[in-house]
């Protein structure tokens, strides 16, 4: 948690040190998984932009939004990258090297929490369940009326009041990341929430949401992350490498377009 000042987490990030420090294994695992996502994402999915996320007015401590200037985004870049975390896999360490390095793990952490979660309900036999955490969910077996989990992918036109299309989940996690709902406007330009790690800005293109299925709900999350700031042509290009079920809502003007790859078709109800 990066807003409670006791996580372990947050010790970390407030800590200048620049030599190793222990963590425990799960956070261990989920900035492992990140960096991962990372590489695969070229920087797209980087869990050290939260100065950037809180100089746009995301962060944990919200702030009546405006443009930072160009040369205070450029030295906050400065202190983020995930090259300059770097993780001692025998011993389960990190070391910021850049030591105002400062992890959110927004991105993965949910993702993360859900897959712990169904291991306890595997270990202790449970057959059927939904677990959701913040949008992010991960289905197995049957709902109540005997029929397999339907989940519904909104439209971002009318706030969550229709559904796009309805999804059949077993034994499947899925992520879905948009920036429809968390940005502001200042000269009739919006600003999404969504920071670009590569720019140090929101990003600019007509993607608007993005949904990933995967066996592993921390995956799913952390690559709808990476993909919404990839864009439309990137994700799919990706996705496709990655043989990764998405489903791409994109704008166009007034507009939206549905797109998915052939891994997801199946996946879609009738």
């Amino acid at each position: 948690s990066n807003y409670i000042k006791e996580s372990e987490l947050s010790i970390i990030n407030l800590s200048k040190k620049s030599d190793w420090q222990s963590v425990s294994d799960d956070l261990f695992t989920v900035i492992n998984h990140a960096k991962k996502i990372s590489v695969i994402t070229e920087g797209a999915f980087d869990i050290t932009i939260g100065p950037l996320v809180n100089l746009w007015g995301f962060g944990p401590n919200k702030f009546d939004n405006k443009i930072p200037a160009p040369d205070i985004i450029k030295s906050v870049k400065e202190n983020t990258g995930f090259q300059k975390l770097l993780l001692d896999k025998s011993h389960k360490r990190i070391l910021k090297s850049n030591p105002n390095l400062y992890m959110d793990l927004s991105g993965i952490a949910k993702g993360f929490s859900i897959d712990k979660i169904a291991l306890y309900l595997d270990k202790k036999g449970f057959e059927n369940y939904l677990i959701e955490i913040g949008g992010e969910l991960l289905a197995k077996g049957e709902n109540a009326d005997k029929k397999a989990w339907q989940i519904g992918i909104e439209n971002p036109n009318n706030n969550g009041d229709t559904i796009e299309h309805t999804i059949q989940l077993n034994n499947m996690a899925m992520a879905t990341s948009g920036d429809y709902k968390n940005y502001f406007e200042k000269d009739s330009i919006r600003y999404s929430h969504v920071i670009d790690p590569v720019t140090g800005k929101p990003i600019k293109h007509k993607l608007v949401s993005v949904t990933v299925l995967d066996y592993s709900a921390m995956n799913a999350d952390a690559l709808a992350t990476g993909f919404m700031v990839l864009g439309p042509e990137k994700t799919l290009s990706l996705a496709d490498r990655l043989k990764i079920p998405v489903y791409l809502i994109i704008k166009n003007n007034d507009n939206f377009e549905k797109k998915y790859n052939d891994y997801f078709a199946p996946f879609l109800s009738n």
